[in-house]
């Protein structure tokens, strides 16, 4: 899908606006109120201080952080000594070595800038839908909810980042991102809602063993 044509803009627009219509009328239908709880508490700072599942939470997301930090410092690493090698191996063997060496290691680090970039616009979005996820079960959400609001997210930031760096190079990146994963959560808790009523529907015909929301 061409996220750069006007159409596919529009069509993506009109959608968004409908499933909030039609979210916020499943919802009143719904008639329940005390899932909005998980959509109006937020975890701070404070709460990694609370020696329970806040502190629990914070450990956690620091620690995925790490790991993905050092699986992307591997796989960046990877990248480069097979550019390097690969041109190493590519050129006239008549010329100086270090020569050689030096139009290599070029070629290596600008495919190891090229991998990092690639695994930022993965490992931005796959933190914040986790980070989201989260926070709507401790919130006090359903694992339905923080499922697919996680998703959104992930979509929104992922889609956001693309579309910024394209066009205001890294710092478009950023704030690309952060209206994406704004929004990608907000379409995911709107997805929920009509998903949610249409299981409430089916519950009441005796059918809702096959669903979890």
């Amino acid at each position: 899908m061409n996220l750069h044509n006007k159409a596919v803009q529009l069509l993506i627009a009109v959608s968004i606006v409908a499933l909030s219509i039609a979210a916020k009328i499943c919802h009143q239908l719904d008639g329940e109120k005390a899932s909005y709880q998980s959509r109006t508490q937020r975890m701070t700072l404070l709460d990694c201080f609370d020696m329970g599942y806040g502190t629990l939470a914070c450990v956690i997301k620091e620690a995925v952080i790490i790991y993905l930090n050092y699986a992307r410092a591997v796989y960046v690493n990877k990248v480069r000594y097979e550019a390097t090698r690969a041109a190493m191996m590519g050129q006239a063997q008549d010329q100086r070595a270090e020569d050689r060496l030096k139009r290599a290691r070029e070629e290596g680090n600008a495919a190891a800038m090229q991998a990092s970039v690639e695994a930022q616009h993965i490992l931005g979005p796959i933190i914040s839908s986790w980070w989201d996820f989260f926070v709507t079960l401790y919130a006090g959400g359903t694992l339905a909810e923080g499922v697919i609001r996680g998703m959104g997210t992930f979509f929104g930031a992922y889609v956001g980042g693309i579309i910024g760096e394209e066009k205001f190079d890294w710092l478009g990146f950023l704030g690309g991102s952060q209206v994406g994963t704004w929004m990608g959560g907000k379409v995911g808790l709107m997805a929920y809602d009509v998903l949610h009523f249409v299981h409430n529907q089916i519950k009441s015909y005796g059918c809702s063993k096959y669903f979890f929301l």
